[in-house]
């Protein structure tokens, strides 16, 4: 299977999510945040990190509860706004 590759934008929004993820997981380990999650910490660290900037909605709905985020807020967040 061959995958599309990304545009520039949503390489971007997938930046944004890992930055936000970041900032939301504060001084909690990657490990502890990940296992509450029920993802691997390495999943995690791609996310965070913007290797994988199209993660799965449970993924992202699963983070988004063990780091006590509304989705709606993440997901606002993480929509990108055009420049004129």
């Amino acid at each position: 299977m061959v995958r599309t590759p990304l545009t520039p934008e949503e390489r971007e929004r997938g930046e944004r999510l890992g930055r936000l993820l970041r900032e939301a997981r504060g001084s909690r380990s990657m490990a502890d945040v990940a296992a509450e999650a029920g993802i691997s910490a390495e999943t995690l660290r791609k996310i965070e990190t913007g290797r994988a900037p199209t993660p799965a909605f449970f993924t992202v709905a699963a983070l988004a509860a063990a780091l006590r985020l509304s989705t709606d807020d993440l997901a606002g967040a993480c929509v990108l706004t055009p420049t004129t």
